[in-house]
């Protein structure tokens, strides 16, 4: 099957560490694991038959702890579509299904190394994104 789209552009649009003191540092090295994941995935149409695709990835203490760090990344990527006739349901499983299949690996190692490069622990996210489920249940 012939793909949809191209990915034209991928880069770092945004991204954020706050640690805000030693201790908290300390603590929070000690409770990362138990951070949770979060993801948004935003869209903006551009000229040519291009959108500009945000996929936002947020790490954070889901605690009411008032110690915690925070890590959060936007990376954009300009898709090109091939053809003009997609309808409003074939584009959003490509900008939110296809698309991130492919950046997605991309992304979290950047990720996941920003987090280690700030001198965390290396992580390993155990739960892969299932983003066609994730689609399906958006239109449910």
């Amino acid at each position: 099957m012939t793909k949809k789209y191209e990915i034209v552009l991928k880069y770092i649009k945004d991204i954020s560490v706050e640690i805000p003191s030693a201790e908290v540092f300390v603590f929070s090295r000690e409770h990362i694991t138990k951070y949770s994941l979060g993801i948004n995935i935003s869209s903006k149409a551009l000229k040519n038959e291009m959108v500009e695709v945000t996929t936002k990835l947020s790490y954070k203490d889901p605690s009411e702890n008032k110690r915690k760090c925070y890590f959060e990344i936007c990376y954009s990527n300009v898709v090109k579509l091939k053809e003009k006739s997609l309808d409003k349901k074939e584009l959003e499983k490509i900008l939110l299904c296809d698309v991130q299949n492919e950046i997605y690996p991309d992304l979290e190692k950047i990720f996941i190394n920003v987090i280690k490069d700030c001198g965390f622990p290396l992580l390993k996210l155990e739960k892969k994104i299932d983003f066609q489920k994730l689609y399906e249940q958006r239109l449910n």
